[in-house]
């Protein structure tokens, strides 16, 4: 076994790599025991989590880890299969159902993962005849969708409706077969919501269809839960949605969520679903038991959303940039690579886990701690956070 590190055949990557450090953007790979949860442990040291998408507390939570266990004594460990060939099992029917019922759709599909969901779903809708609409600060596999898919691509100013009507009208002349609108429900590093409504309206009167990625979105905005749509109180015949049961579900997958013959067509036509093995019968356990919690559980999301507000609120009393109002994500702006990296290691030594998040994650200047709550963090907790937040702030954040 060769063990030669930075041989001459792969010499370029090595110095790519130096740049990445000298521009304080190399990431080092970080080692947690036990669980992802509220408190997680890193070199033997408990540290505050605010660097989680686990946003309702529920990787931990007994009910999902005995469904988890319980399925894979039942079914074993693995499907065996692709979905197509041997690989769909009674779990994932029962899911799928499950999850068209929670959305209120025909039906649903579920995919290994959330960028599977997105690549598959964009690529099997979209090719060269056709154009797709996409929000400038989408997330990395709605843009990679979008490239694969051959499509005439436009990229519109970020939530901005009216940068995507100038864009939709500017193509009247050559609209292509299909119009495909693409957005982020909630934006993953800003926290903001998408203008579902506005964007609706323009899809009806531009004849398109709109694929609203709800991942940091269900199981955490609207009445039900139920996602960006739910938020605002909006439907469509042209709304097609998507959503990940890794963030507020607490377990992996990702689905699609619209019309039956919508689902029924992807099943044959979405690559990453027809081309990979099934999802464990341990997965689909874990997200059906989240799920009932989320339609039963709304307690979770108010405690949620009350964390948020009591961190926003406490962030900005010390004098940090925190924008948004609505969501868990509270970007804690910084600006420089250097400085955000800076300010996450003065947090973990004092108890707080709380990631610089740099480019290409986010643009060029603009680097920031992006901070989640979660609905099981305690009032301890919040006060913990606040008061390393307060003693980082006279070394210049």
């Amino acid at each position: 076994m060769r063990t030669r590190e930075g041989t001459a055949v792969f010499g370029a990557l090595r110095e790519e790599i130096e740049g990445l450090k000298a521009a304080d953007l190399y990431r080092e790979p970080r080692v947690f025991e036990g669980k992802a949860d509220r408190v997680v442990v890193k070199g033997g040291r408990e540290l505050v989590c605010l660097a989680s998408n686990n946003y309702l507390g529920l990787t931990a939570d007994e009910a999902l880890m005995q469904a988890s266990s319980d399925a894979a004594l039942r079914y074993g460990t693995g499907s065996g299969a692709s979905r197509l060939v041997s690989g769909t099992m009674a779990p994932h029917v029962e899911l799928e159902r499950a999850l068209a019922d929670f959305e209120g759709t025909e039906a649903a599909l579920l995919f290994g993962s959330g960028f599977a969901a997105n690549l598959g779903t964009i690529t099997a809708l979209a090719g060269r005849d056709d154009a797709i609409y996409s929000d400038g600060l989408n997330h990395a596999s709605i843009i990679d969708g979008a490239r694969l898919s051959k499509a005439r691509l436009e990229i519109y100013a970020h939530a901005d409706a009216s940068d995507l009507e100038r864009r939709l009208s500017g193509n009247s002349a050559n609209p292509g077969r299909r119009r495909l609108i693409v957005t982020d429900g909630v934006f993953s590093m800003d926290g903001d919501v998408a203008p579902l409504p506005e964007i609706l309206q323009l899809a009806d009167a531009y004849g398109a269809w709109v694929i609203v990625d709800d991942a940091h979105a269900s199981g955490v905005i609207g009445a039900g839960g139920r996602g960006t749509a739910d938020h605002y109180g909006v439907e469509s015949e042209r709304l097609i949605q998507l959503g990940t049961l890794s963030k507020a579900f607490g377990g992996e997958g990702g689905f699609v969520a619209g019309p039956s013959v919508l689902v029924d067509y992807l099943r044959h036509r979405a690559r990453p679903f027809v081309f990979s093995t099934a999802p464990s019968p341990a997965t689909v356990a874990t997200a059906l038991a989240a799920l009932r919690i989320v339609r039963d559980e709304p307690e979770r999301r108010l405690r949620l959303r009350r964390n948020s507000d009591v961190l926003r609120e406490g962030l900005r009393s010390l004098g940090y940039s925190v924008p948004g109002e609505t969501t868990p994500i509270l970007p804690v702006m910084v600006g420089e690579p250097g400085r955000a990296v800076a300010l996450s290691e003065a947090l973990e030594e004092e108890g707080v886990l709380a990631p610089a998040i740099r480019p290409p994650t986010v643009p060029s200047g603009t680097s920031r701690l992006r901070v989640t709550a979660m609905a099981t963090h305690t009032d301890e907790d919040l006060d913990r956070v606040l008061e390393a937040f307060r003693k980082a702030r006279p070394r210049g954040f």
